[in-house]
């Protein structure tokens, strides 16, 4: 079940689409192979007869009950719980009839810590602690596969949003043609009401400068 790429932002980008490590849901697995293997066996053992069929039957259904919320869910859990790491935010989505998430603005982020278990380390796994600005808790993601290098890459997208930010907030024309207030001035003036642009130096020192009247003296304007 993938995480749908739709609810992303122009120009946002997909840094990383994790689902809480593999290992939680071992026990879950574990646990409905067994179930099946002791089904198998009650299939095996009974004889086939009406009584043998009515225990089969007792065997499948006793399977289905526990199955359900401790095999399926767990399973159905794990797949529909998405840390969404982009270039403009961290979001989060659990849920499997229930839908919930949160995202977290690369801006408003405060501070991102990791946690890791001696376990933890073995498995490469962790837990991370994601400080926001503002009324909005703080978010724990536990499970994390990798969660030291995850941290570094939020650390890092925080570094590359705040240069975004200071770049584009500038504002700073690559053109002087593509100066406004250049042509808010042409667009308020007229032909006849455009400011008279300043003379150039060489041209005034020249109109300053005496002439010569040819006949060897020279006389001011």
């Amino acid at each position: 079940m993938g995480f749908p790429e739709n609810v992303l932002a122009k120009g946002e980008k997909v840094e990383r689409d994790l689902h809480p490590h593999w290992l939680t849901v071992v026990v879950p697995t574990i646990f409905g192979l067994l179930l099946a293997a002791a089904c198998i066996a009650v299939a095996v053992v009974t004889p086939d007869d009406e009584t043998g069929n009515r225990i089969q039957w007792i065997a499948v259904a006793v399977l289905v009950v526990f199955a359900i919320p401790a095999v399926v869910v767990p399973y159905l859990r794990w797949r529909t719980t998405h840390y969404v790491i982009t270039s403009h935010r961290v979001m989060v989505r659990r849920g499997i009839l229930t839908k919930n998430g949160k995202d977290i603005t690369l801006s408003k982020i405060t501070d991102v810590s990791f946690q890791q278990t001696v376990l933890d380390r073995i498995i490469r796994s962790g837990s991370l602690h994601i400080e926001s600005a503002g009324d909005s808790p703080d978010e724990n993601l536990s499970n994390i596969p990798r969660s030291n290098e995850v941290q570094q890459l939020i650390n890092r997208l925080i570094d590359e949003d705040d240069l975004r930010r200071r770049t584009h907030g500038r504002g700073i024309p690559d053109e002087p043609g593509s100066d406004p207030a250049f042509a808010a001035g042409e667009e308020g003036h007229s032909d006849h009401t455009r400011p008279v642009p300043r003379q150039l130096p060489e041209l005034a020192e020249e109109r300053r400068r005496p002439r010569d009247l040819g006949d060897g003296s020279d006389q001011p304007l």
